[in-house]
């Protein structure tokens, strides 16, 4: 029977065991990626097993812990283990980061089960094409703001690597100043990320754009595969005294990456009504949903 000793804290090392398991069952959601959970570690302290093939995630935030659905193909043994742990650990909704099949099959086995939406984690997903061409009326203000950028700044770009990766540091650096990091939880734990993420940026296999202006770093984009049709951007980050440079970096990652991808996954918005409304001003062509199951409905 599955325990939550089985559970081991997630390194850096287990790396080359899920990029050998997404091969095979690719993740659906930008929570699920590698380079996700490891440079979310210090906030979200996850944990994962595999039992009969299937991967299965733990996260612990502030004491709460939460099960993440079976990834694999689904059974109904293993989903009823799951379920069994997450009944009896001290949290409301132990149980997340279910996806609309995984809910159906759940339903079915389990009629219970009330599904609650996770509207937060909501993974906006976007056409390539669409973000690199901004054609039609419905991109007509973000062209505007785009090309009023283009018209008062000479700007070039190049991808970060070794030779430009500790002028992208201070960048971030100047950036986490601009928005007083330390002040917010979620943007104190997102320096954390990105840190880690910029310290780990081979190692993890991730891609990147650097954009200057006068020569000197103004907003870059880290980016990585996240199955054959879809690249996801970790983080986008730009200078406040250049309006319209996000929607410059976002269009310049757009066209290198769409003769390859048919989306562009851009991760959820944490519930921030800003960030909320900036992303939906894209048109995304999909949400991949996500819901969380209320522990008292587990019932047996």
């Amino acid at each position: 029977m599955l325990s939550i000793d089985d559970f081991k804290p997630l390194d850096l090392e287990d790396k080359p065991l899920f990029d050998r398991y997404y091969k095979k069952f690719p993740p659906f959601h930008s929570d699920q990626l590698f380079t996700t959970m490891i440079s979310w570690n210090d906030y979200a302290h996850y944990h994962y097993t595999l039992i009969k093939n299937h991967l299965i995630i733990m996260t612990i935030i502030n004491n709460q812990v939460q099960f993440r659905n079976p990834m694999g193909r689904h059974d109904r043994e293993i989903c009823y283990q799951v379920l069994k742990l997450a009944k009896n650990v001290e949290s409301n909704y132990s149980l997340g980061f279910i996806d609309h099949t995984s809910k159906v099959y759940l339903t079915k086995n389990f009629p219970k089960l009330e599904f609650i939406p996770q509207r937060g984690y909501f993974d906006y997903v976007y056409l390539s094409s669409e973000l690199a061409k901004l054609e039609g009326e419905k991109f007509r203000k973000i062209r505007n703001r785009l090309n009023k950028f283009k018209k008062k700044n000479i700007y070039t770009t190049e991808d970060i690597s070794k030779e430009n990766m500790e002028e992208v540091r201070k960048f971030l650096k100047r950036w986490c100043l601009w928005r007083d990091c330390e002040s917010d939880k979620i943007l104190k734990n997102e320096k954390k990320a990105i840190i880690y993420s910029m310290k780990h940026f081979f190692d993890l296999d991730l891609s990147g754009l650097v954009l200057r202006v006068n020569e000197k770093i103004e907003a870059i984009s880290v980016y990585e595969k996240m199955d054959e049709e879809t690249v996801v951007i970790h983080y986008e980050k730009g200078s406040p005294y250049y309006d319209g440079i996000y929607k410059a970096i976002n269009q310049e990652v757009a066209e290198r990456v769409c003769t390859k991808y048919r989306y562009i996954n851009r991760e959820s918005d944490m519930d921030a009504p800003g960030l909320r409304q900036a992303k939906m001003s894209y048109r995304p062509h999909h949400l991949v949903k996500v819901f969380a199951v209320n522990k008292k409905n587990i019932q047996f």
